[in-house]
């Protein structure tokens, strides 16, 4: 991995990210690596914490643990989804919980990705990288 300090899309304005887990330590080993890379994040440590900042900053993308301590990510997910709020995100689901059961629950709370920690960061940043919806485009 070569961390060089960089911006993220070097042709226009990097996306924000909304990183929300409960794992102190592994939320701000996260978003260093990501802040690194040249992303500009923002931390949630609790369900209803991320779906205010959704509200507030409107990130191009959020990556969001399943196990929170008050609202779970499946919760969260659909929150964000429903809320008709302009352009909506691009959800990446990491979490401890990989089965496939797992996975189509994300899918259809509205989560567009599911990782299963621990994440690979080359894999996670290059999803990050490749998410470059063209200005003016509605996901889901």
């Amino acid at each position: 991995m070569d961390f060089q300090i960089r911006k993220a899309y070097p042709d226009g304005d990097d996306p924000r990210i909304l990183l929300v887990d409960d794992n102190d330590v592994g939320i701000q080993t996260l978003a260093m690596l990501l802040e690194l890379q040249g992303f500009a994040v923002t931390l949630a440590s609790t369900g209803a914490q991320a779906i205010a900042l959704f509200k507030e900053r409107a990130p191009a993308i959020i990556i969001l643990d399943i196990g929170l301590p008050d609202i779970d990510g499946y919760s969260v997910a659909a929150a964000i989804r429903e809320s008709g709020q302009g352009k909506q995100p691009l959800i990446v689901a990491v979490t401890g919980w990989g089965g496939e059961r797992d996975r189509e629950r994300a899918r259809r709370a509205g989560c567009d990705m599911h990782l299963t920690k621990p994440v690979n960061f080359d894999e996670l940043e290059q999803i990050l990288l490749s998410h470059r919806a063209p200005e003016g485009t509605e996901r889901r």
